[in-house]
């Protein structure tokens, strides 16, 4: 049995759209939330029509829209905008990853949005923030990492900058709007005040530089790119074993000890140009090379058990294949299938938190377009006579 999740009763207002913004509310309907999508009539989210799918419906948007309820409004028509005034004062939480400015521009200022609802937490993700001078620019994920830096540290030192495969920055932000709305939700309970929070793509990814920033602010030196060398740890990274690679990661000095026990190589502590992590990286080549000269004596799974059992970290290099048919994986739940009436079963990412231990249900398949306006404005006290002229006049 799960337990009651942590945001049952909890109204999400979804006005967000492609990856970020619904990363966010995924998060908090994954945790109980009700979640609202609203979404343009006859054109909807334009990840419905992204990715791989089977059966007319695409994979990439059933996995980040579950667990959420589907409505059509047109936010152009004065009557759509006044059902979404009601929504809001209705909800506890409205997450938009509009740039700055659009939802005052409808109407909905801060002061407005305090007016029909003094209690309500918006959630605001932008490219580059609610300020500045790139403020009103265009943004993705790409643009993010081009521009935090993150980029210029990605990849080989002799190989032009590198972007990460999956787009971090989105799902940087959608966790930080996530975490951001759960904050404000406790805050409303403590003072009756929700207000705002906002995060950007790229405040969010450069807040992920970590020890490649703080290195930077301590010393003002452009680090390079390192590839898959640790860039203050040695040794650190891919070693060529008698039949592939595997990593290593022997971070601090009792790990690489246990390294060298482990490779029957204790000969290198006597030498003096190791006898340190800093000479170590300041000699990676020559360190990495005594390594693999080790490490190619034998098999990839001879090492994996004779590394691991030293209390040494490695792993191999996995592709998805291996990765989701790993026993660790499946026994994480970290692929769940979902039955989608109409289109059959699928597989999809399941949620990586677990509460007191516990993986989190799926309650609900990602919603066709509109499944659920009838319901949400019933809810809202429109009778079905109303419905149908809304739908004539293209409202919803």
């Amino acid at each position: 049995m799960n337990p009651e999740l942590p945001l049952s009763g909890i109204r999400v207002l979804d006005l967000t759209r492609v990856l970020s913004g619904p990363f966010c509310s995924m998060l908090l309907g994954d945790l109980g939330a009700d979640i609202i999508k609203v979404e343009t009539p006859g054109e909807g989210d334009t990840v419905r029509h992204q990715g791989a799918g089977r059966e007319g419906l695409s994979w990439y948007f059933a996995n980040y829209n579950r667990n959420k309820r589907s409505i059509t409004l047109n936010l152009r028509s004065e009557e759509g905008r006044d059902i979404l005034a009601r929504l809001i004062s209705r909800s506890e939480v409205l997450v938009d990853n509009y740039r700055p400015g659009v939802l005052a521009a409808m109407g909905f200022t801060d002061a407005r949005l305090h007016e029909l609802n003094s209690g309500l937490v918006r959630g605001s993700i932008t490219g580059f923030g609610d300020t500045g001078p790139y403020r009103d620019r265009p943004s993705f994920d790409f643009i993010a990492q081009a521009m935090s830096g993150f980029m210029s540290v990605n990849g080989a030192a002799d190989q032009p900058p590198m972007r990460s495969g999956p787009p971090v920055s989105d799902l940087i932000a959608g966790l930080y709007a996530a975490l951001g709305v759960v904050a404000g939700l406790l805050r409303e309970g403590r003072t009756g005040h929700g207000g705002s929070v906002s995060v950007s793509l790229t405040g969010g990814l450069i807040s992920f530089l970590s020890f490649i920033a703080t290195d930077y602010l301590a010393t003002a030196r452009v680090p390079p790119r390192t590839g898959n060398d640790h860039p203050i740890a040695a040794p650190y990274g891919l070693f060529r074993t008698a039949d592939g690679e595997i990593a290593i990661a022997p971070a601090g000095e009792a790990m690489y000890q246990r390294l060298l026990r482990a490779l029957d190589a204790e000969a290198l502590r006597e030498r003096p140009e190791f006898a340190t992590n800093a000479l170590r990286a300041a000699n990676r080549a020559t360190i990495n090379t005594e390594i693999e000269a080790r490490t190619k004596r034998e098999t990839s799974a001879h090492w994996i058990r004779v590394l691991n059992e030293a209390g040494v970290p490695c792993s191999p290099v996995m592709n998805l294949e291996q990765v989701f048919a790993d026993p660790q994986v499946v026994e994480q739940q970290s692929v769940v299938t979902v039955e989608h009436p109409g289109h059959g079963a699928v597989a999809m990412l399941g949620s990586a938190l677990r509460i007191d231990g516990a993986s989190l249900p799926l309650r609900r398949p990602a919603p066709e377009l509109g499944e659920h306006t009838e319901e949400v404005l019933q809810g809202l006290g429109f009778s079905a006579a109303q419905i149908d002229q809304l739908r004539e006049r293209g409202v919803v």
